[in-house]
């Protein structure tokens, strides 16, 4: 588990921009588990909507898809102490800089006018921070925020954590930095409070909560009762995460939350809607968003070789014996136990769209999934998609003589392998060799050898 952990990182902050396990696991000895799921991360000005219908405070705000509506909204929230914030889902926004050469993706300005400037340098561009790639993500709309000056930062999160077998609220005295940089340098400023999910949180809960981050005294009334609206917001909602950083005392010495971030899970998206229909798709990886069409459960990985399997364990244990051999794996792509040939010949489709995918390496093992109906989604894969990438196939289970017969009637050049680690180390061997003839612009083709095995021609 752990190595799964440290290989999909970086998909995994593709997913949820800043993983409230970080924190958990920094707070508590206990176990974290991965599940596999998808999880839906809303903007910034769909967040703070859901707060203000919540009853949370929250700054004046409006959002722009051009810059003469941001200029409006600046006209309108009548102040000349303003933000513009571009609304991309990526961590690190105030950091980053826009592909066009605007710098930073939250700029603090000081008329209608330098609004109007701002937006116009951030909308339709693409925002490249340390969390989208090189290649940035693209900026649809702005937030156009009201400046508040802030006497004291906290942190407030409310998620589902299993180590805590339900709810807990995360908080801390020091808000408005990054929270797993507190949970390592100073994880005595965060505490921790699990709530019973049949009793929920009380106002004498809220209130020890707002006591236990110091909270003045005088406060403490004001403050439970927010943390109680966040707290039927995060229920009522179904959100797996409601995260506030920073929560602040502003100069007047009233409590706002100045940022958040809402995540959801898609199991409750049947009775969200209003909710899910706010998902901005630009934001998502195109591969990520196809394979969800099709109920694959895909995550884009930085390696050469695509894997196809079925199950999670199993598809952990295919991408640990390709990094034994000295590979590594182009992705995470679970086709599940009830896919149809269709539905394998749409993986391959969105396994051989990334261009740094050397070889195909296929691991299924048919208990409810059948191996001929595996077989078929390959045959037509390759037939359609006219495809030159090597392919390795490790079927066993239901149906696996059949599969096999077809591979072999097909007249195509997949190399079909009984021992998963043998498969595994002729898919790294044939990633490459690829990988050496793009080097040397050299075009390579594979064919069968004399054992009948694949061999470059």
């Amino acid at each position: 588990m752990a190595s799964l952990l440290s290989r999909v990182s970086c998909a995994a902050e593709k997913l949820a921009l800043r993983s409230p396990l970080k924190v958990v696991s920094a707070v508590s000895p206990a176990c974290v588990s991965v599940n596999q799921k998808r999880g839906l991360a809303v903007h910034e000005h769909v967040s703070m909507s859901l707060l203000k219908d919540a009853g949370v405070p929250v700054p004046k705000f409006g959002v722009a898809n051009n810059a003469a509506e941001a200029k409006q909204i600046a006209l309108d929230i009548d102040s000349n102490d303003l933000v513009v914030k571009a609304q991309v889902l990526a961590g690190g926004r105030g950091k980053g800089h826009f592909a066009g050469g605007a710098k930073g993706g939250v700029r603090l300005v000081y008329s209608p006018e330098e609004v109007e400037e701002a937006s116009a340098g951030m909308i339709g561009d693409f925002l490249i921070t340390k969390q989208t790639g090189a290649e940035g993500r693209i900026c649809n709309t702005v937030m156009v925020t009201e400046r508040k000056y802030t006497r004291k930062e906290f942190y407030i999160a409310f998620m589902n954590e299993r180590s805590f077998n339900g709810p807990v609220c995360i908080a801390s005295s020091e808000g408005g930095v990054n929270i797993e940089e507190v949970a390592e340098k100073n994880p005595d400023a965060i505490v921790k409070f699990p709530i019973d999910v049949v009793k929920g949180l009380d106002m004498a809960g809220a209130k020890e909560i707002a006591t236990a981050i110091g909270i003045n005294a005088k406060k403490v009334d004001e403050v439970a009762q927010i943390l109680l609206n966040l707290y039927d917001l995060f229920l009522t909602k179904d959100a797996s995460m409601v995260e506030i950083n920073p929560f602040a005392e502003d100069s007047n010495g009233n409590f706002v939350c100045l940022d958040a971030k809402l995540k959801f899970d898609d199991n409750a998206e049947f009775r969200q809607k209003a909710v899910f229909d706010q998902r901005d798709w630009s934001q998502e990886d195109q591969r990520e968003v196809e394979a969800a069409n099709f109920n694959l459960n895909y995550i884009a990985l930085d390696g050469d070789i695509g894997c196809m399997v079925n199950g999670a364990g199993l598809a952990m244990a295919t991408m640990d014996i390709i990094n034994l051999h000295g590979g590594s794996p182009a992705n995470f792509l679970d086709v599940g136990g009830g896919a149809t040939a269709d539905q394998v010949k749409e993986a391959f489709k969105i396994i051989t769209s990334d261009p740094k995918v050397n070889a195909l390496l296929v691991n299924i093992f048919g208990g409810i999934m059948r191996c001929d109906v595996i077989a078929e989604g390959i045959i037509a894969a390759a037939r359609e998609l006219n495809l030159m990438t090597p392919i390795v196939v490790r079927l066993q289970g239901t149906m696996v003589d059949e599969a096999k017969v077809l591979i072999a009637s097909a007249g195509l050049k997949i190399l079909p392998v009984n021992d998963l680690e043998e498969a595994a180390r002729l898919a790294v061997k044939l990633s490459k060799i690829v990988e050496i003839a793009k080097e040397a612009h050299v075009s390579i083709k594979f064919g069968a050898g004399p054992d009948g095995g694949i061999v470059p021609l």
